[in-house]
């Protein structure tokens, strides 16, 4: 068993301030694989003041030798990215195949779009040729608190770190405990690559504890967390009283618009990316909205390609989905796929119960259900597994009532070869982002939704600005 108790304060590990010990379970044995400490009230207050105490020299350090140490972390990054793939399939159930490619390969592809976006970026510009004595400078938010979630562990890492450290902020990471093995691995990682003391601080902690105590905490200015809605909106409230920034990337419950003139692959493409990662995506395409020529013949092909989907331990290789990261998820998904079955949905595929020959392990069956509708607990709920929600529908206007009627608004999916009617759907599905037949967005593209599905972006520029106060100065002089 792993023991990683410490956490990165100030340029250096250093010991809790008490002994909070917790067990991080391996999803796939059900089997305590690692012991990490969850920090107290001192442990946070130390990392803030830390990274309080580093902001001013931070912030002046010239953005280029910033963007610079960026770059040698992604060096340091590509040296390790095996090591971080171990982790993640260990702590999180990703299939370590998939863990090597999309889980870590995610945090590179994160950092070198930042640099890349920075290089381009006027970070202190003119206002315009009308005001030649104006200048608009962007500087950084501050100390900035940075929550992280179990399911894309180091894909969020990086959109936040690397991002806040371009940007010039502080930061005190408090990374999923259930998943903190590779967020120790990347302190290590930030640590050789030689950011200044304070600049990055690690306190590993539950959401009740750490997290709570930055959210509310005076001298963080600026909250940046993806995980559910519920939590995000504790974290808001929390972070009210100081009228702190909250950046929230939440929840979804995307629908895949599949019409009738959709492409050969688009019900199997549409199954396999709800599929990927276990279903334990944000933006996973749970609702398969389609159009009722084809809806029969859709159901009948979902439920072949979600059958065939196989499931196995994370740490053996191959093309197969993994364990949910816990029991607390397994249940959530077992009762959610009996609410199904007794609200009249038909289950053409899965169920409950674990599949074939796994008796042990949080592992699920890859389940379809059909002919539901968007008042049941299956199409309204973020279920956060393998399960894929059916819908038929007649009408164009009738797919986008339907693609709506939702709190969330994340990501959207439309399948059609109508060019207009593609470019028609963008427009009024009510969502941060909308993917189209299969292709899915460039690098430097931002991440994020609007409603229940959160306020902030991620990536690329955007992702930049998040972490970028805006000044506003007159009557600048000429040097």
């Amino acid at each position: 068993m792993i023991e990683k108790r410490n956490f990165y304060i100030d340029g250096t590990w250093v010991a809790p301030s008490a002994a909070n010990d917790f067990e991080v379970i391996n999803p796939s044995t059900e089997e305590p694989c690692a012991v990490i400490s969850l920090g107290a009230q001192a442990d946070t207050d130390a990392a803030v003041a830390a990274a309080k105490a580093a902001l001013p020299g931070w912030m002046a350090t010239p953005v280029e030798d910033r963007i610079a140490l960026v770059e040698k972390l992604i060096g340091i990054y590509q040296a390790r990215s095996e090591d971080l793939a171990q982790a993640m399939s260990l702590e999180m159930g990703a299939p370590i195949d998939m863990a090597r490619t999309q889980q870590s390969g995610a945090g590179m592809y994160h950092l070198a779009n930042f640099v890349q976006a920075a290089k381009a970026f006027q970070f202190d510009r003119p206002l315009g040729d009308h005001a030649p004595n104006d200048r608009i400078i962007y500087e950084a938010v501050g100390v900035a608190a940075l929550i992280t979630p179990w399911n894309w562990p180091m894909n969020q890492v990086t959109l936040k770190v690397g991002a806040a450290a371009i940007a010039g902020c502080t930061m005190v990471l408090k990374p999923s405990e259930q998943s903190p093995l590779n967020a120790i691995i990347f302190a290590e990682m930030m640590d050789e690559a030689g950011f200044p003391a304070g600049v990055f601080n690690l306190v590993n902690g539950d959401g009740v504890g750490v997290g709570s105590q930055l959210s509310a905490h005076p001298d963080v200015d600026m909250v940046s967390f993806t995980g559910s809605t519920r939590a995000g909106t504790a974290i808001s409230k929390s972070a009210a009283d100081t009228l702190k920034k909250v950046h929230l990337e939440l929840g979804g419950k995307g629908a895949n618009v599949v019409f009738a003139d959709a492409d050969e692959k688009a019900v199997k493409r549409g199954v396999l990316h709800m599929m990927n990662n276990t279903g334990q995506s944000c933006n996973a395409p749970s609702r398969m909205l389609v159009q009722r020529p084809i809806y029969d013949q859709a159901v009948e092909t979902a439920a072949e390609v979600a059958s065939i989907v196989s499931v196995g331990s994370a740490q053996e290789e191959g093309r197969h989905i993994g364990p949910v990261v816990n029991e607390v998820q397994w249940n959530k998904i077992q009762d959610l796929i009996q609410k199904g079955i007794d609200e009249g949905a038909r289950l053409v595929t899965g169920g409950t119960g674990r599949p074939e020959g796994l008796n042990k392990g949080y592992y699920v069956r890859p389940t379809v259900f059909a002919d539901a509708n968007n008042q049941m607990n299956i199409a309204r709920e973020e279920i956060f597994g393998p399960v894929l929600t059916m819908i038929p529908f007649d009408t164009e206007e009738e797919a986008v009532e339907i693609a709506n009627d939702t709190p969330y608004g994340l990501t959207n999916y439309v399948q059609t070869q109508d060019g207009a009617r593609a470019n028609r759907m963008a427009r009024v599905l009510r969502s941060g982002m909308v993917e189209m037949n299969g292709q899915s967005r460039s690098a430097g593209s931002p991440f994020g939704g609007m409603k229940q599905s959160g306020n902030g972006r991620e990536g690329g520029l955007w992702g930049l600005e998040d972490f970028l106060e805006v000044k506003a100065v007159g009557g600048w002089a000429a040097e």
